[in-house]
């Protein structure tokens, strides 16, 4: 729950760096949430409206600027997130880009976020 929280402390920041397992807590924590709301929507206005909506609202600068990070981490600019408007291949090369392990060592974006071990 620390990974999700770190990254809602930073809501704007798209400039740095955000490890795999940042990007991936964050992501597995955004579901769980966005699916107990949409059930809890079904139960109380019919269908995932009012409280999912606003979740989805709320997290969408954080999430965004969490993807950016983790591309920035791979040696990506920000900007490969507007392939995600390519429909199904561009999900699938973000997902790949997504997935990749840190750049060694500091890149342009800055250090390694996991340290001098990687």
């Amino acid at each position: 729950m620390n990974w999700y929280l770190e990254v809602l402390k930073k809501y704007a920041v798209f400039n740095g760096r955000a490890r795999r397992k940042e990007y991936w807590m964050f992501f597995l924590f955004n579901i769980i949430i966005a699916a107990v709301l949409a059930i809890i929507d079904t139960y109380l206005f019919g269908g995932p409206s009012f409280l999912y909506g606003l979740y989805v609202l709320a997290v969408l600068l954080p999430a965004l600027g969490v993807m950016v990070r983790r591309l920035h981490d791979t040696g990506r600019t920000g900007w490969w997130v507007l392939v995600l408007f390519i429909p199904l291949i561009g999900h699938i090369v973000m997902l790949v880009f997504l997935v990749l392990d840190s750049q060694p060592g500091d890149n342009q974006y800055g250090p390694n976020p996991k340290g001098a071990a990687a």
